[in-house]
C-alpha cells in the first residue's frame, strides 16, 4: 500500500512538472513571437513587375495584411554589377533578390547563407542565346566559335547556357581547370560586354534577350544569334530556372513577409498578362526604358519576369541535385571545387513555401 501510495505521489509530481514546463515553453514561445523586432519597411528590387505590383497598390495590400507599413524598391546603377543583388541580400540592403537557380547555387556554394523561397517552372530555348554582332560575317553559327573570344558574367546565366551550348558541340570554354576550344573572358558588367562586342574586342556573348540592355541591342539590329540552348538540356530543365532568395535569418524571422512578396508576385504576373499595354507603360516609366522595351519584356518568348511556379520542393531539390551534377561532370570549375552536399541542397529549398508547406501560395 504505501509502495503504491509513494507512486502515485511520484507520478502526479512527475505530470505536474511536465504540465508546467508545457506551460512554460509556451508561454517563452508567445514572448518571443511578442518580442520579435516588428518590420516598419521591407526593401525590395526594382523590377518590371515590382514596378506594377507598386503603382497598383497590390505590394501595399499585402505589406499592409503582416503589419509592414512601406515597401521601398531598391534599383541597382547603371554600372552594377551581374550578381550585386547576392551582396545587397547578405547586407541587408534588400529582403529577397531574384537570380536564376545555377548562380544562386554558387553563391550559396561561396558561403551566402540563403535559402530558396520560389522557384519557377523550366526554362525554354530562347531565354539565353549566344549573340555575335550582326556585320561578323565569320560568325554564324556555334561551329564557328572555334578559338574565338566569348565574354560574359561568370556566376550567370550567360555562362551556364554557353558552357552547355558549346560542350555539346565538342567547343568547350576556357576554365581555370583546363584549356578550352574557345576563349573565355569573365566580365560582370553587362554594358562593358555589350560595349567590347560592337567594338569587336570579344566575338560572342551571351544574354537574356528580355533584359532592357539586351533588349535594345537586340530591336537595335546590331547584334544576330548563333546558338540556343537545348530543349531538352541541363539549362532550360534545371540551371536556368528562375529563382528567388532570401537569408535565411531573415526567413526564419519574417516568413509572413516572404509570403506577402509571394502572394503580391503571383496577383501582379496574372494582372499584367491580362492588361499588356497598361503594364508596359507603367513598367517603361517604373524602369526608365521606351515603351517597345517594356512590351518586348512581356510578349517576346525570351521573358522570364513573369514564370509560373514549381509546386513541388522535392522537385525542386532534385532539379539542383541534377544540374549541379552535370555541371560538376562537364568540368564547371567553381562547382567541381566547392559544390553543394545532397544536404546542404535540401536546406537550401524552403519547403514552408512550396505546395504543403506553413506559408505555401499554393
Amino acid at each position: 500500500m504505501k509502495k503504491n501510495l509513494i507512486k502515485q505521489a511520484r507520478n502526479a509530481l512527475l505530470g505536474a512538472i511536465i504540465t508546467v514546463s508545457g506551460i512554460t515553453m509556451g508561454a517563452n514561445a508567445s514572448l518571443a513571437e511578442s518580442a520579435k523586432e516588428p518590420l516598419p519597411f521591407i526593401n525590395l528590387q526594382l523590377r518590371p513587375w515590382t514596378v506594377v505590383a507598386e503603382k497598383l497598390g497590390i505590394l501595399k495590400e499585402e505589406y499592409d495584411k503582416v503589419g509592414i507599413s512601406r515597401v521601398n524598391l531598391i534599383a541597382s546603377g547603371a554600372a552594377e554589377l551581374i550578381g550585386a543583388e547576392s551582396a545587397a541580400v547578405d547586407n541587408g540592403a534588400i529582403a529577397v533578390a531574384q537570380r536564376m537557380v545555377y548562380p544562386a547555387t554558387v553563391h550559396k556554394a561561396n558561403g551566402l547563407d540563403a535559402v530558396i523561397v520560389w522557384l519557377s517552372e523550366p526554362s525554354d530555348e530562347y531565354r539565353t542565346p549566344i549573340l555575335a554582332r550582326v556585320n561578323d560575317t565569320s560568325i554564324n553559327n556555334v561551329e564557328d566559335l572555334d578559338g574565338k573570344i566569348f565574354a560574359s558574367s561568370r556566376i550567370s546565366c550567360y555562362f551556364t547556357s554557353p558552357f552547355e551550348i558549346l560542350n555539346k558541340a565538342g567547343l568547350p570554354l576556357d576554365s581555370r581547370l583546363q584549356k578550352g576550344r574557345v576563349r573565355y573572358q569573365s566580365i560582370d558588367n553587362s554594358a562593358a560586354v555589350n560595349a567590347a562586342l560592337l567594338s569587336g574586342a570579344i566575338d560572342a556573348t551571351a544574354a537574356h534577350l528580355a533584359v532592357n540592355n539586351a533588349a535594345a541591342l537586340w530591336l537595335s539590329g546590331e547584334v544576330k544569334i548563333v546558338g540556343r540552348s537545348p530543349n531538352d538540356g541541363v539549362y532550360v530543365n534545371g540551371a536556368g530556372r528562375v529563382s528567388y532568395f532570401a537569408k535565411r535569418e531573415f526567413v526564419d524571422e519574417y516568413p509572413e513577409a516572404i509570403r506577402a512578396f509571394l502572394l503580391a508576385h503571383e496577383r501582379t504576373k496574372k494582372w499584367i498578362y491580362a492588361n499588356i499595354d497598361e503594364a508596359a507603360e507603367i513598367i517603361a516609366e517604373g524602369t526608365r526604358v521606351p515603351v517597345e522595351i517594356a512590351k518586348f519584356q512581356i510578349t517576346d518568348p525570351s521573358t522570364f519576369e513573369f514564370m509560373a511556379g514549381e509546386h513541388n520542393a522535392d522537385a525542386a531539390r532534385k532539379n539542383i541535385k541534377e544540374f549541379q551534377a552535370w555541371y560538376i561532370a562537364n568540368g564547371d570549375d567553381i562547382l567541381v571545387e566547392r559544390g553543394l552536399s545532397e544536404k546542404q541542397i535540401d536546406e537550401f529549398v524552403d519547403g514552408r513555401f512550396f505546395a504543403g508547406g506553413e506559408y505555401s501560395i499554393y
